[in-house]
């Protein structure tokens, strides 16, 4: 924290600066509850009860005696403070009045006299917000200095929070006035600190909103400006970036005479020459992993190992402290690594072992003990030979498991050995093999996790990192093959799903043909059904490894298994696994929780499961061969379809109170989840978002087409969220290709008018209207009213986004009345509120707000709380147009929170759009500024180019106003450039704005 100005040095409750530990010394115990601040106005409370601190005067007695730290001020020190050289002729009197005042206020003892002087005594550091603020402060820099930035950002911020408006707020005296100056430099440099780690964590799109009203409100400060240039080149913002260099260069200029600081301009130079040092935030160069060591009857370990190191440095840590002085009386150490088969238990754990070797001087001992196979190895004959390595003659060992074990750990007394104790059954074949005694430890692998092996430290091995899985194929197949081909060569490990031993025979294969290259082995990598048959090697493969695993399941968890993997989403909920298996939810946890402790399938999450990619493979082959009779599987896909479809039915009904889209659904044979309010059912929505768009492509063939539409349909709000529009679109694409194969024109009716919603979200209001003019033609034609409704409300909308507004009223008007006949009131305010942006366009302002209030009256009737806040907006809009900018702000607020707490990205940004609009009318082009850069932020990825450019025009005048005209120019020059390049007529009007710019 660099330049941030020092504050007197605190001590907050109980602790210590730089220990942490309790050091006040009694005479600053504090009164309990006795609490002030300077952060703001002077207050004094006790517990929550607010204490009186008296005039302005007063209130600057006790601010100067805070702020000297218990150190005592003479009575003319404090004169001066409250008057400077002007004081009145009764100020020792009145000084004395207010410290006798304040003794009262406060507890006893607080405020004492000394030296003919005062001092607050018995005050620890979190009783004064600016000592929390500073300790605070302190803390954040040791965590920044440790390389903490998570840490240290939290810290920083809650610094920040402390601030409650202008420090000494209303203190008068040349000394309050003093302090307040020096306060704020303070809290702007730990602003601008944590602006910094915020910038080296990538978060510097959100920056950039931030950082522009900053620069606005403190022109001057250039280390904003120097973070401001940053942010927008790392946001892909080149031009702008270096406009923020000129305006500050001219207005440096201008207002000083002086150029800007050689660090600033060194910033100019970097971005001119996309230095790529610049690009992404810098990021710790990784400890190397320890040197490997050959232990007694460890296997050697593979030369090629990669990856790994937290994993290899978190288990050697834990078993050196088996041995370590320092060990804390643990008797023994022992880590349990878990995982599925292929991931490489025993290659990080015999890594591991060499690694951990030097702690372990008397030896160390192996044995597969074949757990994953039909036959594991027996405690007792494991023991037998464990006792023959530590020099137990034959004769002496004796006979039954327990007195082997007993004997064994007898042997190990006073002895440092590491017991690695590979693919292990469960915790009852291990723990007959444990050391008992301090200095020893033991390190298992197992398939299955060992909850059960009570003081074990467990571990699950995931699959590498596809870093770790190129290094990985570049040290087995040479690295000049693979980099002349590096983008097949991910697509490789991608297919491998990044687990090592898939990874190893691909690369084993590809080694040994010369002839082959990176892409021939990447093609044949690329067909899912043959995948499984081209992962082997010699003796090794992958289906083998997951065969041993499936082999030992139960009938019922082996079609738990099979059935699951049918699925294509990512992952699947609980309830959803219910579904597909056709049982109760406990049941089914029982068998799911079974399956994730054989390591056949994960736990993403509480309530949710996933396969590995090669794994669901296998699961559907397993499917395919052993699910009988062969028609459960499409029984299992149509039962997880209709939980969808009855569960989306019911968010969208909660979300839509009173919209009869819920009525022209199909039908469903399973009832799908309730909710206790919207907020539960968006949550299930949005985590559901990828297994249920997966679900409806995979269900897009003829006997479930319907019910995937209709499910498709019943997700609308997926489209707008932003995290979701890709898929959402992908599935829409896929619907419209199968209802148009299968002639079917009411799924094809249906899937045009989610489509048409894809591409007004989009922004592509011409394929928009083509779809939506296809859509109703295909629900005539079916006599399908709902998709008749929706279309027609639709191309009202892109009318007006096209200016073709006598066509939009039309098309509104015909919407409406659809809507009625319907008897859809949800429906008919929707189209109202769209008709009132239709009359404001045409300059009928007051007709656009009493249909917007229409619109509102029918959502607010029927408790619809998200349409609700789409007809603020559209309320917003037309009060703006009336010039009615304080209601139209206050409804375009109300908009706001809604569409934020409904995580509806699109409509977040446009309110946020709109807001920056009426302020820029309001004259506050610093807020409006601010705004837009949020709603760029928010629109990141959805909404389209043609809103992206409205939001760069307004932001542009923005900056024009903030005398930021560089920025301006080049925001007007991208705007420009977007409405060219879509033929849209607003690109007149900003030639227009940029035509005195380039004159000047």
């Amino acid at each position: 924290m660099d330049g941030v100005p020092r504050v007197p040095e605190q001590r907050y409750a109980g602790t210590s600066k730089s220990t942490g530990s309790t050091e006040l010394p009694e005479a600053m115990e504090v009164p309990a509850g006795l609490r002030f601040s300077v952060l703001g106005p002077v207050r004094a409370w006790r517990g929550d009860e607010p204490l009186t601190t008296g005039s302005p005067q007063q209130r600057a007695l006790l601010a100067a005696l805070l702020l000297r730290e218990g150190r005592t001020a003479t009575a003319a020190e404090l004169i001066d403070a409250l008057w400077g050289d002007e004081p009145p002729s009764q100020a020792l009197a009145a000084v004395r009045t207010y410290a006798s005042r304040l003794r009262k206020i406060l507890d006893p003892g607080v405020l004492v006299s000394e030296s003919g002087g005062y001092a607050i005594r018995s005050v620890s550091g979190d009783a004064l917000d600016l000592a929390a603020a500073e300790a605070l402060r302190s803390d954040a820099e040791k965590a920044r200095g440790a390389g903490d930035l998570c840490k240290a950002r939290e810290l920083c911020n809650r610094a920040l929070a402390l601030w409650d408006g202008e420090p000494l707020a209303n203190v008068p005296g040349p000394y309050a006035e003093t302090q307040r100056a020096r306060l704020e430099e303070w809290r702007l440099g730990l602003l601008e600190s944590r602006l910094d780690m915020d910038l080296e964590q990538g978060c510097h799109a959100e920056a950039v909103s931030e950082l522009t009203a900053l620069t606005a409100a403190h022109p001057l400060r250039e280390r904003l400006r120097e973070l401001l240039m940053l942010a927008l080149y790392r946001s892909g913002r080149q031009a702008e970036a270096l406009a923020v260099y000129a305006d500050t260069r001219r207005l440096l200029a201008d207002e000083l005479g002086v150029d800007p600081r050689p660090g600033l301009a060194e910033l100019q130079q970097r971005i001119l020459q996309a230095d790529p040092a610049l690009a992404e935030p810098s990021t710790p160069t990784a400890e190397p992993s320890a040197t490997t060591l050959r232990p007694a009857q460890l296997p050697a370990t593979v030369p090629d190992f990669t990856g790994r190191a937290s994993f290899v440095n978190e288990l050697r840590d834990i078993l050196s402290s088996a041995s370590s002085p320092d060990g804390e009386g643990q008797v023994m150490a022992v880590s349990a690594v878990a995982g599925i088969g292929g991931v490489g238990k025993t290659t990080l754990a015999v890594h591991v072992a060499h690694a951990a070797r030097p702690s372990f001087p008397d030896g160390q001992l192996y044995v597969d003990l074949q757990g994953a196979g039909p036959r594991a190895a027996e405690p007792e004959t494991v023991l037998g030979s464990f006792l023959r390595a530590l020099g137990t003659a034959d004769s002496a060992i004796p006979d039954s498991l327990e007195e082997r074990s007993a004997l064994y750990r007898s042997t190990l007394d006073g002895r440092r050995v590491l017991v690695l104790l590979d693919n292990a059954r469960d915790a009852a074949q291990v723990r007959p093999l444990l050391p008992g005694t301090e200095g020893c430890a033991a390190l298992i692998t197992g398939r299955v996790r060992m909850v059960d092996l009570v003081g074990a430290h467990l571990v699950d091995l995931d699959v590498m990192s596809p870093e770790e899985a190129l290094q990985l194929f570049t040290k087995i197949v040479g690295a000049e093959r693979v980099a002349s081909e590096r983008e097949a060569a991910l697509d490789v490990v991608a297919a491998c799903g990044f687990l090592p031993l898939a990874i190893r025979i691909a690369a084993s294969r590809l080694a040994a043909r010369r002839t082959w290259t990176v892409s021939v082995l990447a093609a044949k990598l690329a067909d899912e059904r043959r995948r499984l048959d081209e992962l082997q090697a010699g003796d090794l493969a992958v289906k083998a490894t997951f065969e041993l695993g499936y082999g030992q399941l139960e009938p019922a968890q082996a079609r738990a298994f099979r059935l699951l993997g049918l699925a294509d989403g990512p992952d699947i909920s609980l309830a959803a696994a219910a579904a597909v298996l056709d049982l109760p939810v406990e049941p089914t946890e029982d068998l799911l929780e079974s399956l994730v402790d054989t390591s056949l399938l994960e736990s993403a999450a509480p309530g949710r499961y996933r396969y590995h990619d090669l794994v669901r493979l296998y699961a559907r082959a397993c499917a395919e061969r052993d699910e009988l009779p062969p028609e459960e599987r499409e029984a299992a896909m149509s039962r997880l379809l209709d939980f969808y479809l009855a569960t989306a039915a019911r968010v969208y009904a909660i979300e839509r109170p009173g919209d009869r889209l819920v009525d022209h659904l199909e039908a469903t044979r399973r009832s799908g989840l309730t909710f206790k309010n919207r907020h539960e059912a968006q949550d299930w929505l949005y985590a559901e978002a990828n297994a249920l768009l997966a679900c409806v492509q995979q269900c897009a063939g003829s006997a479930t087409l319907r019910r995937s539409v209709d499910l498709l349909w019943a997700a609308k709000d997926l489209a707008e969220s932003g995290a979701n529009s890709k898929q959402y679109e992908a599935a829409a694409l896929a619907l419209r290709e199968a209802a148009e194969q299968s002639g079917d024109t009411r799924s094809q009716g249906r899937a045009l008018t989610t489509l048409t919603n894809v591409h007004l979200v989009a922004g592509r209001f011409d394929q928009a209207d083509e779809e939506a003019r296809h859509a109703m033609q295909c629900a005539r034609t079916a006599g399908d009213l709902a998709p008749s409704c929706w279309a027609a409300n639709d191309r009202g909308i892109i009318a007006l986004y096209q200016n073709r507004n006598a066509e939009g009223e039309a098309y509104l008007q015909q919407a409406i009345e659809s809507f009625r006949l319907d008897e859809n009131l949800a429906g008919e305010a929707s189209a109202l509120c769209n008709l009132s942006r239709i009359h404001l366009a045409m300059g009928h302002s007051a007709s656009a707000v009493d249909l917007a209030q229409q619109g509102i009256a029918i959502y607010d009737r029927l408790g619809h709380t998200l349409r609700g806040a789409n007809g603020r907006y559209a309320l917003g809009l037309a009060l703006t147009g009336r010039g009615e900018l304080t209601l139209a702000t206050a409804r375009l607020t109300e908009a706001l929170e809604v569409f934020r707490d409904s995580r509806q990205r699109l409509w977040e940004g446009m309110t946020l759009f709109r807001l920056a609009e009426a302020h820029l009318i309001d004259r506050e082009p610093a807020a409006s500024a601010a705004l837009s850069e949020q709603a760029l932020a928010v629109l990141r990825g959805i909404g389209g180019e043609w809103r992206r450019g409205n939001v760069l025009t307004v932001l542009g005048r923005a900056l024009e106003s903030l005398n930021q005209r560089g920025r301006a120019r080049v925001c007007w020059q991208e705007a420009l450039s977007i409405y060219e390049l879509l033929g849209s007529p607003e690109a007149s009007d900003v030639r227009d704005l940029l035509t005195p710019a380039a004159a000047a």
